[in-house]
């Protein structure tokens, strides 16, 4: 469903609570990204993610606390200590015992529940928190970004990582094959309009919000198109997470569609305004 008014795209209706372990199985993904199940693409996306991360931690200083929200098996966490500051403290949440599990095997410092449990002991502590693939999981975006807010120190600052609703992928697929519905698993898709409005009304400021390559909806969407149609399996295969040729094939065309702004993912960094010297929060005397 598209919401008229602000572009959203949400999943209407959505799958109960107690099916989201169906939804989320032990060899889900995000929750065992290893390369010794995905090799060379899992080596070149390290490389390319450790980039990203550091340009997005080139404001932190050595004592500064970053938090992965939705983590996974802390691939990103892992990321950030083989490659940043030594004395960066990283921390990690999420709702999938499983996906904790595998983050504490690499010794990660990651927490089971949702970041709301987080919120009543570490308030404004966090200088840097990542909503990597995470918000289009959500039922209430706006709650967890009102609860991100919370936990960052003024001035703080938030990544948010999301498919691109407006993308071109999007449009060429919207009628069901498109990769980034994820269906079940997405539930809210934005726009850089949406994703905007949705900031401003959490109280954050956008410091910027620009398109990034990805080639993985490109490569879903074609085999969800294969699939329907009932195409030979030796095809259907040749597009999946595991397809060497067909992510670099997209790479290289949505790489393309990035240099016009309109990559298949968004990124968006914003800050937690930090409070103006002198001004008070007292109501202002009746006249």
């Amino acid at each position: 469903m598209r919401c008229a008014g602000c572009g959203l795209v949400y999943l209407d209706p959505r799958p109960a609570d107690d099916e989201l372990d169906r939804i989320y199985p032990a060899d889900y993904h995000a929750f065992n990204f290893s390369e010794q199940d995905f090799g060379l693409i899992h080596r070149i996306r390290s490389r390319l993610e450790a980039r990203r991360l550091l340009r997005w931690c080139t404001h932190l200083r050595e004592d500064s606390s970053v938090l992965d929200i939705g983590c996974g098996d802390g691939f990103h966490l892992d990321l950030l200590r083989r490659y940043g500051n030594p004395d960066w403290k990283l921390f990690g949440v999420d709702t999938n015992r499983d996906a904790v599990e595998a983050a504490k095997t690499k010794s990660l410092e990651v927490r089971c529940g949702d970041a709301a449990s987080m919120a009543a002991t570490n308030a404004s502590e966090f200088d840097l928190i990542l909503l990597i693939m995470t918000i289009e999981h959500v039922a209430r975006p706006d709650e967890l970004l009102a609860t991100a807010r919370q936990l960052l120190k003024p001035g703080g600052r938030l990544v948010i990582v999301t498919d691109n609703s407006a993308a071109v992928d999007a449009q060429w697929f919207k009628d069901g094959y498109w990769g980034g519905y994820h269906f079940p698993r997405h539930w809210n898709l934005f726009d850089s309009a949406s994703l905007t409005r949705l900031a401003e009304k959490s109280g954050f400021e956008v410091a910027s919000l620009t398109t990034a390559m990805s080639p993985v909806n490109w490569v879903y969407s074609i085999h969800n198109f294969l699939v329907s149609f009932k195409a030979p399996s030796w095809l259907i295969n040749r597009f999946t997470l595991r397809s060497f040729v067909s992510l670099s094939l997209f790479s290289v065309f949505d790489g393309l569609l990035n240099a016009f702004g309109r990559g298949s993912i968004l990124h968006a960094i914003l800050q937690k305004p930090k409070p103006v010297a002198g001004h008070s929060h007292r109501p202002e005397a009746s006249q």
